[in-house]
């Protein structure tokens, strides 16, 4: 679709009319500044009256074209694309997930994959449902890195999340260096901790990095940012030993009363997560706690296109002039 952003340019078309119709004419100066008899001599013959009409309404019709085309650049013409709906924010997303070494343990069901791969699946979901939030992802080991900043291409953070290796950050787990690191990622932001979220999973203890836990959710809490903790880890369970059955906890890493403090200082929740069907609740607890704001605005992609009428009008005054030169 093609049209002007600024139309109301196109009264100034009047202009040259006004200025010759209210304005007094030029004094025409025609006494010669340099007397030089012997130029005579060189001087073509005078033009007769026709080809002076002729010049004198090229001129006009020429200056005419060129403001013409100058106005409709001052217009802006522009082309209009199609109609599309962008998503507007209703918050920031962030997810903190723990890639240490013990996320290779499988005890998260009867034949289900490791703690990493039903973490991927469940948290994979997770994100494609949040239409309309800014999603970012962190990965923390030994150390807290910020895989994507905040963005609205879910398709792109699930598939960096997937792509996740076991051990990338280190082997041990940094969860108060995970928090700074979102702290730290929404303060360059402006706005960021409106409505800022952190869901942080680990299956472990802070055993690593350069910020406490505790320190950590005080500052994350200064800043406004809701911390939603999950600890993942299967429940404990009996099995068979050589002195008959004895029970086993293969979560007993995991430092609850920690991920808890953390919750409680921010706002937040403690989740616990002990196989895929539980994970995927706890997902969708946190769909309800926190809904997607599906608020979206319309825009047009635009071409702006005033380069062609101003470039004619440059060209054709170029030419003009260079005529008037040669001929005065």
């Amino acid at each position: 679709m093609f049209d002007f952003a600024w139309p109301w340019m196109f009264t100034s078309l009047v202009l040259p009319w006004l200025f010759r119709r209210f304005l007094p004419p030029a004094t025409a100066i025609n006494q010669g500044i340099l007397f030089a008899p012997f130029i005579s001599a060189y001087q073509e013959k005078p033009a007769t009256a026709l080809n002076r009409f002729q010049l004198h309404s090229l001129r006009n019709w020429g200056v005419f074209v060129c403001w013409i085309l100058l106005v409709i650049a001052a217009a802006r013409p522009q082309w209009l694309g199609k109609e599309t709906e962008l998503p507007e924010t209703g918050r920031n997303l962030i997810l903190a997930v723990d890639v240490s070494g013990s996320m290779e343990i499988a005890d998260m069901g009867d034949g289900q994959p490791n703690r990493m791969e039903v973490v991927k699946q469940v948290a994979g979901d997770f994100i494609q449902r949040r239409e309309g939030d800014r999603i970012s992802l962190i990965l923390f080991g030994s150390e807290a890195y910020l895989q994507t900043p905040l963005t609205f291409d879910h398709t792109t953070v699930a598939n960096l999340l997937q792509d996740t290796v076991i051990g990338i950050a280190g082997r041990e787990t940094a969860i108060g260096d995970a928090i700074g690191m979102a702290i730290k990622h929404l303060k360059h932001l402006q706005h960021a901790s409106e409505d800022a979220v952190l869901v942080l999973l680990t299956d472990g203890a802070n055993n690593a990095g350069h910020v406490q836990p505790r320190k950590a959710a005080e500052l994350a809490a200064q800043q406004g940012l809701r911390i939603y903790t999950i600890g993942v880890g299967g429940a404990p369970r009996e099995i068979q030993s050589f002195l008959g059955m004895r029970m086993i906890n293969p979560a007993s890493d995991l430092d609850e009363e920690t991920l808890r403090m953390i919750a409680d200082l921010t706002g937040g929740r403690y989740f616990r997560a002990t196989d895929r069907d539980t994970l995927q609740e706890i997902y969708n607890q946190l769909d309800k706690l926190e809904p997607t704001l599906k608020n979206s605005r319309v825009v047009r992609p635009t071409t702006e296109l005033f380069i062609w009428p101003l470039g004619l009008g440059l060209m054709i005054s170029f030419l003009l002039a260079l005529r008037w030169w040669r001929t005065d």
